[in-house]
């Protein structure tokens, strides 16, 4: 039992530390066939056959990139484009245009409207992840990197290891996932229900105190010896890194 419940965090662990695509195309056998690949190089996929389900999509959950086709019926790849770039929820998630057009008007109008990039159809799988690696190291460089640091704390992604000022630090894996979000985004604070989003996911409940436990423990294992507390408090909104960590 002990052994099953190890390795169910562990996955869980991976999995947290994925980057999150949200695939938006009609075309149901290319769908199968990318989610495939993508999910085989490490990324989670969420599908959506159109432009109002990728909408819902987005109100409810956090992606850190959009694959969007161009051609799908009811509202083009184009004009999700635009409702995505006038949202503020939205407005900075990075976005490739997938397309069949290869008129360069019809790439300039692409990026024009708001996309990070465009590719034309057919295109192989290794050009679209070496796309995707570069919008993503370009936006959220924490993504792409094996290390994160703020001041005197280095997280080391791979290893799954945090020390600060060159001394371990014992997390657990909820520890570790709230610590990560923080170190990605130094300086914003979360509201309990964002913090809950991005670490715990949408599929499970979670009770707001919940979080304040973690962070306590978080708050315990980084201060330990008398070190300063870089955990922000904000009252009646929530919790993040110091802007800056001195």
């Amino acid at each position: 039992m002990r052994a099953e419940a190890r390795r169910r965090r562990q996955r869980e662990e991976r999995s947290a530390m994925r980057p999150v695509i949200l695939l938006v195309d009609d075309e149901a056998d290319l769908v199968t066939l990318l989610r495939y690949n993508l999910e085989r190089a490490g990324l989670d996929v969420v599908t959506a056959p159109d432009g109002e389900e990728a909408l819902s999509v987005l109100a409810e959950q956090r992606v850190d990139l959009v694959l969007l086709d161009w051609m799908m019926p009811h509202m083009s790849g184009i004009e999700i484009c635009r409702q995505l770039r006038r949202k503020p929820a939205t407005r900075n998630v990075p976005i490739i245009i997938l397309t069949a057009r290869a008129e360069e008007a019809d790439r300039i109008r692409g990026l024009d409207t708001g996309a990070d990039d465009y590719i034309s159809k057919p295109f192989s799988t290794d050009e679209l992840l070496a796309r995707i690696r570069a919008v993503l190291r370009r936006v959220r460089p924490a993504l792409a990197a094996e290390r994160l640091a703020f001041g005197d704390i280095e997280m080391d992604l791979a290893a799954h290891r945090v020390t600060r000022d060159g001394r371990g630090v014992r997390l657990g894996p909820t520890e570790f996932r709230l610590l990560r979000h923080l170190m990605e985004h130094p300086g914003r604070v979360f509201s309990r229900d964002q913090l809950i989003d991005a670490v715990w996911g949408h599929d499970i409940y979670v009770d707001t105190r919940t979080v304040d436990v973690h962070i306590r423990r978080l708050r315990k294992a980084l201060n330990d010896g008398g070190r300063s507390d870089v955990i922000r408090t904000v009252r009646s909104a929530g919790y993040g890194l110091e802007a800056s960590p001195d």
